[in-house]
């Protein structure tokens, strides 16, 4: 997922963070200059919904222009992820292979009591 914030605020004239602030705040929205700059920097990992729509309003935009999805990577990580299971196959027929060949048993520690029976 890319961040398209700074974009979409050089296409309605605002260069500036500041700028972006003052205009959030105008809408309702009070930003601390930390979260702004956070927001305007780097893709941020969560944001809540309501903050969204503001800048949406803000920027006269749609949260689909605001967030740009990236499918390679979400490819890369699934097949990165059956690799560290130990998964081989074809990602692109959806028939994988577990290499695996016995369920592990739990390891108990010390002193503890079996599970019931």
């Amino acid at each position: 997922m890319q961040w398209n914030l700074r974009m979409k605020a050089a296409e309605r004239g605002i260069w500036k963070s500041v700028e972006l602030r003052r205009l959030l705040a105008e809408a309702g929205l009070d930003i601390s200059a930390g979260k702004m700059s956070m927001l305007w920097t780097t893709t941020p990992t969560t944001i809540r919904l309501e903050d969204l729509d503001v800048i949406c309003a803000v920027l006269e935009c749609t949260p689909a222009e605001l967030l740009i999805t990236d499918p390679a990577a979400v490819t890369a990580r699934r097949q990165a992820a059956a690799a560290a299971v130990g998964e081989v196959g074809d990602p692109a027929s959806g028939k994988q292979a577990a290499t695996r060949s016995a369920k592990p048993t739990p390891r108990l520690g010390r002193n503890r009591t079996l599970p019931p029976a």
